[in-house]
């Protein structure tokens, strides 16, 4: 994978992705580049649960995922800990949906995996409607 950053303002810039897609990045304005990170690291996620769900005949409706993403105090204000909220229906069991977003956490999601061991991973699901999972954790995510 290659991506480009080109400089169009003074801290306005053009991104380019390897298929050549193109999209204004201004941080200043819209959106930070941690906010990116966050918002790649549950948009990578979903697409887990969608297509896993899918894949087991019954697919995620309703899909939200909601991302908490704690710093540390001083520079370089890393991320520390992420606690991710599902919430999702589908026609599958609890269990079923909590092998789904463990299987993102632990095994698929290429974000989340970058950051295992360096910041402390927990999740939340609400599956139809009812709360299986609250502010677990994934089994290598501690912080050193």
């Amino acid at each position: 994978m290659k991506v480009s950053l080109t400089q169009t303002e003074n801290t306005r810039f053009e991104a380019t992705t390897s298929r050549g897609v193109k999209f204004d990045i201004e941080p200043k304005e819209r959106v930070s580049p941690l906010e990116y990170f966050a918002i790649a690291t549950i948009a990578c996620s979903a697409t887990d649960i969608v297509s896993l769900s899918a894949k087991a005949g019954k697919p995620a409706g309703n899909l939200t995922i909601e991302g908490e993403f704690d710093r540390s105090d001083g520079a370089p204000y890393r991320v520390v800990s992420i606690h991710i909220l599902y919430s999702f229906d589908s026609g599958g069991l609890d269990a079923e949906a909590l092998k789904w977003v463990l299987s993102s956490l632990e095994s698929y999601c290429t974000t989340i995996n970058t950051v295992r061991g360096v910041a402390k991973v927990y999740y939340s699901i609400a599956h139809n409607g009812k709360l299986i999972a609250d502010r677990a954790s994934i089994a290598s995510g501690e912080s050193g």
